[in-house]
């Protein structure tokens, strides 16, 4: 396993990064099972796992704190995500003060932990000033509760936003972005990816295998795959959809593509995320152990020029096949800011 830096800091993590999103009832309720999954991802060279507070509401988060109890804390880049609702009080989320440091309490707890490696903001929040978020989180690492700090699915300009208020004030920076991108959603390539290398940012990229579309089970003449994210969010998977139609043509190009190439469309996959030269690591999320030995072998991949350029053939530099693949909505474009009568 070769080892990165995480952006700017000391910190080397692997290529692969396990995403829990799938550990507790949102994929794989046995827990038992889950450790598993874990402990074998630790033993092929991983170091590096991500989860988040809303990830089944907490289950996953107490999974990986059993499954890294004794001696594996301290051979783990552990990083945790916090903003999404945990509960019907209105203060129970986003990216306030108050949240932040109470719902930090509640990660240490699960995770069985005394800090986290790496805590990362989920999602801007309109409501919360950015200065305040960092403040918080400047307080956690001053306080050793976090090492280091990021910020998930942030457009560009919010990320050199985030970097200009912390030189500005003197807070703790963000030391990595994670972003949506994989080979049928690449808008990331157009503005962050480009904007994380010039700030110094690491790059920890989700839905690498674009949550199953790019898995190799999508494709002509195949039975529909079961998923359990397609029970999670059933419209992102019906076929039904004209954007799920061009989804579906554009995973099966791909997976022909790599049929001539020789190798699995999930090593191609993965291979174009980690090899992109912003990304540090991509985050894979399997839910069974048959998954994870699928996609372990990514690390070795290289593609070269040739392939590369066929895959922009099917999906251009820069662009989503499905727009709402990009995570997150201008805020300026909404709809009611888009309304003249505003600017009066």
């Amino acid at each position: 396993m070769q080892y990165r830096k995480l952006g700017r800091t000391g910190v080397r993590v692997s290529p692969l990064c396990l995403g829990a999103m799938m550990f507790g009832d949102w994929g794989n309720p046995d827990h038992d099972d889950c450790i598993r999954i874990i402990h074998r991802a630790l033993d092929a060279g991983i170091n590096f796992i991500d989860t988040a507070d809303i990830y089944s509401h907490g289950e996953s988060e107490e999974i990986v704190g059993k499954a890294l109890a004794g001696d594996r804390r301290d051979e783990v880049i552990l990083a945790t995500k916090v903003n999404a609702s945990m509960g019907d009080d209105p203060n129970h989320r986003g990216n306030s003060r108050r949240w932040i440091l109470r719902e930090i309490e509640a990660s240490l707890r699960r995770l069985k932990t005394d800090w986290i490696d790496l805590y990362q903001v989920h999602r801007p929040d309109p409501h919360a000033d950015i200065e305040e978020t960092l403040g918080a989180l400047s307080d956690l690492v001053s306080q050793g509760k976090v090492r280091y700090i990021g910020s998930s699915t942030f457009p560009a300009s919010q990320i050199v936003e985030a970097q200009w208020a912390a030189r500005e004030r003197g807070l703790t920076r963000f030391v990595c972005e994670q972003p949506p991108y994989s080979l049928l959603v690449r808008g990331v390539e157009g503005d962050v990816l480009p904007t994380c290398q010039r700030h110094g940012i690491g790059v920890i990229p989700w839905s690498p295998l674009a949550g199953g579309w790019l898995s190799g089970k999508w494709r002509k003449g195949a039975e529909m795959p079961a998923s359990s994210r397609a029970q999670l969010i059933p419209a992102r998977y019906d076929r039904s959809l004209p954007v799920n139609q061009r989804k579906f043509e554009a995973a099966d190009a791909l997976g022909a593509l790599a049929d001539d190439a020789g190798i699995s469309l999930i090593h191609m996959a993965l291979g174009f995320v980690i090899n992109h030269p912003a990304v540090t690591a991509a985050i894979i999320g399997p839910r069974t152990i048959e998954q994870l030995e699928s996609q372990l072998g990514a690390v070795d991949v290289k593609l070269d020029d040739t392939l590369l350029d066929r895959i922009d053939e099917i999906v251009p530099l820069g662009t989503n096949v499905d727009p709402a693949d990009a995570g997150w909505q201008n805020p300026a474009l909404e709809p009611a800011a888009r309304r003249r009568s505003t600017f009066r």
